[in-house]
């Protein structure tokens, strides 16, 4: 598998899947950027099952089967644009948050034109089945990789072959549960319920869902499984 962008979110599920076994190819805008934090993480996990490489995009996407997009909703269009091509018809997951903070008010959702974020995706990368995954667990909890993880992952999507890829795919982190939450267009909902829990976590001081104030720090992310397309 490739995961592909060198942030907090990227990172941690970059260690957590080449602990489960897989390749994983961490993807940047600087080729450069992505080997040193490929680096950094395989020093990390050293002794585990998958090996992790760094690479540009581009070349990320086109060595996945599965692609995760993980960079933040502002930047997604302009990241995407120039991929749609490379990813042609790989299975995609979405995990932006369309979100911003208000002075004194906290996190607020922002309205998508195409009525989510996993909807904005479908519509930049036409070819590609698109699933909706992994907005509502923490990139903090997810970089805690010597724990078991204990989360609910809501998987939304149009396509049910990809779903079926996606959920064994994110069923391959132990602890983590994926449920059917139906077409891509309930997306909207997952998404508004991370803004609902970022918003509960800051009135109650819990642990955060997401560990920036951009919500799914900014990284692209390839996954491709081990198994032959």
């Amino acid at each position: 598998m490739a995961v592909g962008g060198t942030g907090n979110l990227g990172s941690a599920l970059a260690a957590r899947f080449a602990q489960a076994g897989h390749d994983v190819v961490i993807g940047s805008r600087d080729a450069a950027r992505a080997e040193q934090a490929a680096a950094a993480l395989a020093g990390a996990i050293a002794g585990g099952g998958g090996r992790v490489s760094g690479a540009a995009n581009a070349d990320a996407v086109t060595a996945a089967q599965v692609v995760v997009v993980t960079v933040p909703f502002e930047a997604q269009e302009a990241t995407l644009r120039g991929l749609a091509d490379a990813v042609g018809e790989r299975v995609v997951i979405s995990t932006a948050v369309p979100l911003r903070y208000v002075e004194g008010i906290g996190p607020t959702h922002v309205d998508v034109e195409e009525g989510s974020a996993s909807q904005q995706v479908a519509r930049l990368l036409p070819r590609a089945p698109v699933v909706g995954a992994l907005h509502t667990v923490s990139s903090a909890t997810l970089a805690r990789t010597e724990g078991r993880l204990d989360a609910d992952v809501l998987m939304t999507g149009d396509d049910d072959a990809a779903k079926v890829v996606v959920a064994r795919l994110l069923a391959s982190l132990a602890g983590l549960r994926v449920v059917d939450a139906g077409p891509l267009r309930n997306s909207r909902y997952v998404e508004q319920v991370t803004v609902l829990l970022l918003s509960i976590n800051k009135r109650v001081g819990a642990t955060p869902v997401c560990a920036s104030s951009t919500c799914r720090t900014s990284w692209l992310s390839r996954a491709r499984t081990g198994e032959s397309s």
